[in-house]
């Protein structure tokens, strides 16, 4: 065929055209342009700035292509850089990934070299930690940017305004993980209404509280689809405004803010566009309006912990479109309106811990078919189904402690084939666990809680799969079960599990055991601790109180280098505490109480830096406090009472910081009462204001010494009163004599005060009426004189107080005081002291050397146990001359050394 005459012209132009671009264009081996070197040295320069403890910008070399760099994103025709995402790689929003956070985190300074990158439009530096610092103002002039995330980065101070100039922005993150003083604040919010195309605006606990005005000006940002404003110390939602001008909202969450008001009037206009609000953990109050149903785009709904009352509105069924609905943490009421049984699409529902009443039948739910998640605990709901009830839906999460489920065991459960959480505890279900029951549960992946019920039935060759089990408080029996090495968390606590201790320590496991607590306290378990400890290197928290238990507490247990709690309090354990538990350096508390354990107190307790409780009480021990002990800094608990100690109350006790100070610190007992997988919370039987009690959530602001009912001589240390946080102090059944310290008055967080049965003298210091928090006291039997100091407080004890001191008078006693009584009164004394001549004194010293000198020395010869305490006090201040000068050669030492 022929080719016509201008398509032969043509084919040659096309043939040069393609020819010549493709020379131009980058080869396969090259296929993006390189980096701009000016940009290629301020990323360096960048580099320079910052702290990077985990090498993480290792790849930014000289010798390598900036847009090969890790984190730098080029644009892949131009070559300018035009994204940075530096957040850290061990955090991410869907998954956990295993590494340390803090050794990955960016920090130093944020250079000036970034306003080189021209076209940089994306900069990302979330979870770093830049030290407090404050967000750099020249980020305002990098026109360019569009994404601009620094959450989570520990920046602080003032947001500067001068972000106002960005334009073109369209995400905005700030704020979060709030390390440093001060965290970010704003002094207002004008500059956020000049970010025009912004459509994102996140800020988490950024200090908003100085602008009143924050609604009025986000509502001004017509793009704005997204506002996030959590824990910003907002006071305000404007609640009698009725319009708010957020055309393309539909996202709105407040969370953790101070609105102590009714819901705002103006929400219910943003029906045409609001998937998302959340309002949870406010102060919110009133009644959930009815004109909530007309937000019928809603997708999710969260008003949990709030205040709201009333009843839930039946205009929520108009919802249709809901999937999450969290009611949970209010003062809700009355029954649950049918409506709430008609939303289709729902798969979330929370309505615990509230006051509602009525029943919840299987009509109910009927049309839940997508329901997921089901929380009706801490309510007066009743649950009841048929037998062979099968539910239309497959539950993945499943609260319903403390509501009525029983008194049968739900046989509906094992219709549920995909759950993960379960926990029907304390719901009133009695009788033998069915036969079905474990075998189902091991294909429960997390946590299974069926605590504080009444379930019967022998566990003997039962394997535990979960990974938190709660079996406490329930009524099983025989052997203990044996476990999989997928087991965390394990609570079989006051049961009646039986047999030997070692034969489930020493069980041989399908793997490597995860566990890391374990709680086996108040069962009939017998026999001696075994060597097996090697078998639970995860092990953190271990209690084995109220059991049969016998022997020797092994050295091995130092195996367990994890361990934070021990407790093996109300056993048979004899001998000596073993010295070997000084290898356990993070234990947090320890607890020996009520066994037969004797001996000197450990010498070594010192190097337990990590103590927190110390509890010894009701054994054997003997000899003296050691000084040692006063090396224990944090410790809020001491607990050493009906021992058989000897000798003085260290003076040192005053270098308890934590009992010194007033305030509790935020974290105390965090390491001790976290776990991996769930919040462990540890618990502890105490003796206070005269009575045993358990402290467990509160355990944190406990600040205890009980000392009393040992052999204890010598003064009461003036030191003691410079632990203003202490709350309970109980020296009595001792030999302690002299004076009440007249400071006591200082330990203004006193509750409880026992200083009976000893031998004290003189006068009530006049400081204790000051002690306003005081509700238990105790001097009786002792050898006080004069009139109780009159004040509100000493008088509201009764008599027993006071009884058992002859020359103790007035108010509550019954014994009036006389003129007798008041004539050694202070100012009586110095009146008489100022009478005294000069020339008395002169001629006495002579006669008062002679009459002092062998009237000590008598006493000592004559008299045993002034003899005693005499050396008592000798032996006390050689120990304590022995411990100061060996603290100073060793920092002497360690200062030599490292010259």
């Amino acid at each position: 065929m022929a080719i016509p005459k201008a398509g032969m012209m043509v084919f040659p132009l096309f043939w040069f055209l393609f020819s010549t671009i493709s020379s131009t264009l980058p080869t396969q081996a090259n296929t993006f342009p390189s980096c701009n070197e000016t940009e290629k040295h301020a990323l360096l320069r960048f580099k320079r700035a910052l702290y990077d403890p985990g090498n993480r910008l290792s790849s930014w070399s000289t010798h390598e292509d900036c847009c090969e760099w890790n984190g730098v994103h080029c644009h892949n025709i131009t070559g300018r850089v035009i994204k940075l995402q530096l957040r850290n790689p061990c955090v991410s929003d869907s998954e956990e990934i295993s590494c340390n956070t803090f050794n990955f985190s960016l920090g130093g300074k944020v250079s000036r070299a970034l306003l080189q990158l021209e076209f940089l439009n994306q900069l990302d530096l979330r979870w770093n930690n830049f030290g407090g610092i404050p967000i750099p103002s020249f980020l305002g002039s990098i026109r360019s940017l569009t994404y601009l995330d620094l959450s989570d980065a520990s920046f602080g101070g003032l947001i500067p305004p001068q972000l106002g100039n960005l334009s073109n922005l369209h995400y905005l993150i700030l704020g979060g993980r709030d390390y440093y003083t001060p965290s970010l604040y704003v002094e207002n919010l004008h500059w956020i209404s000049y970010l025009s195309s912004l459509e994102h605006l996140a800020m988490f606990q950024v200090d908003l509280h100085k602008e009143v005005h924050w609604l009025e000006l986000t509502s001004m940002l017509s793009s704005l689809s997204e506002l996030i404003l959590y824990d910003c110390k907002l006071d305000n939602m404007s609640p009698s405004l009725k319009y708010v001008n957020f055309t393309s909202l539909t996202f709105l969450s407040v969370p953790g803010n101070h609105f102590i008001h009714e819901i705002p009037n103006w929400l219910f206009n943003l029906n045409a566009s609001l998937l998302h609000l959340n309002l949870e953990g406010n102060q919110l109050t009133g009644q959930i309006p009815e004109c909530l149903g007309q937000l019928k785009c809603l997708e999710s709904l969260l008003l949990d912990y709030n205040s709201f009352d009333g009843p839930i509105p039946s205009s929520l069924g108009n919802l249709s479109s809901l999937v999450s609905l969290n009611l949970f943490g209010n003062r809700l009421n009355g029954t649950l309106p049918s409506s709430l049984w008609l939303l289709p699409n729902l798969v979330r529902l929370y309505i615990g811990n509230n006051s509602l009443v009525g029943t919840v039948s299987e009509a109910h739910l009927k049309k839940l078919s997508k329901l997921k998640t089901l929380d009706m605990s801490s309510t007066s709901l009743i649950f009841k189904v048929k037998p062979n009830w099968v539910p239309p839906f497959q539950l993945e999460y499943l609260y319903m402690s403390s509501c009525h489920l029983g008194p049968n065991f739900p046989t509906w459960l094992q219709t549920q084939t995909s759950l993960w959480h379960l926990d029907i505890s304390n719901s009133g279900i009695i009788g033998v666990a069915p036969t079905w029951l474990w075998k189902w549960a091991s294909r429960i992946n997390g946590s299974i809680d069926l605590s504080n019920n009444q379930i019967s039935g022998n566990l003997s060759g039962v394997l535990l799969n979960n990974t938190s089990i709660h079996l406490n408080s329930n009524c099983f029996t025989g052997l203990l079960p044996t476990l999989s090495s997928n087991v965390i968390v394990l609570n079989m606590a006051y049961n009646s599990f039986s047999g030997p201790i070692s034969q489930f320590l020493c069980q041989k496991l399908n793997g490597a055991s995860q566990l890391e607590a374990l709680d086996l306290s108040n069962n009939d378990l017998s026999g001696e601790l075994p060597h097996c400890w090697m078998s639970w290197p995860s092990l953190s928290h271990l209690n084995l109180g109220n059991n049969n238990l016998s022997g020797k507490i092994p050295n091995s247990i130092s195996s367990l280098i994890s361990l934070k709690a021990l407790h093996l309090r109300n056993n048979s354990f004899s001998g000596s505490v073993p010295s070997s538990l000084r290898d356990c350096t993070s234990l947090g508390l320890l607890d020996l109480g009520c066994n037969q354990l004797l001996g000197n107190i450990l010498n070594w307790i010192g190097e337990l830096t990590s103590l927190n409780v110390l509890f010894l009480r009701y054994n054997k021990f003997t000899g003296e406090i050691p000084l040692q002990i006063c090396q224990l800094s944090s410790l809020i608990v001491l607990d050493l009472a009906d021992n058989e100690l000897s000798g003085f109350i260290p003076k040192c006790l005053n270098n308890f910081s934590l009992m010194a100070t007033i305030k509790t610190p935020d974290g105390l007992l965090t390491a001790l009462q976290y776990s991996r997988y769930e919040i462990y919370v540890e618990s502890l039987l105490l003796m206070t204001v005269g009575r045993e009690l358990e402290y467990k959530g509160i355990l944190k602001y406990v600040r205890i010494i009980d000392l009393s009912n040992n052999n204890l001589v010598g003064p009461i240390p003036t030191e003691l009163s410079q632990l203003a946080g202490l709350r309970f102090l109980n020296i009595s059944r001792n030999h302690l004599m002299g004076s009440i310290p007249a400071k006591f008055g200082r330990m203004t967080s006193l509750l409880s005060l026992d200083l009976s049965m000893n031998h004290l003298s003189g006068e009530i210091p006049q400081s204790l009426a000051g002690l306003t928090f005081l509700n238990h006291l105790n001097l009786s039997y002792n050898q006080l004189r004069g009139r109780i100091p009159l004040s509100t407080q000493l008088q509201s004890f009764d008599a027993s107080s006071y009884i058992g001191n002859a020359q103790l008078c007035g108010d509550p006693l019954t014994k009036n005081c006389t003129a007798t009584d008041e004539s050694l009164s202070k100012d009586a004394i110095e009146e008489n002291e100022g009478f005294e001549m000069p020339w008395f004194y002169i001629s006495s010293m002579g006669l008062g050397f002679i009459v002092g000198f062998w009237g000590v020395c008598g006493a000592l010869i004559f008299k045993k146990n002034w003899r005693y305490a005499y050396f008592q006090f000798v032996y006390y201040m050689r120990d304590w001359v022995y411990v100061v000068v060996a603290t100073r050669l060793n920092w002497f030492r360690d200062n030599l050394r490292s010259l």
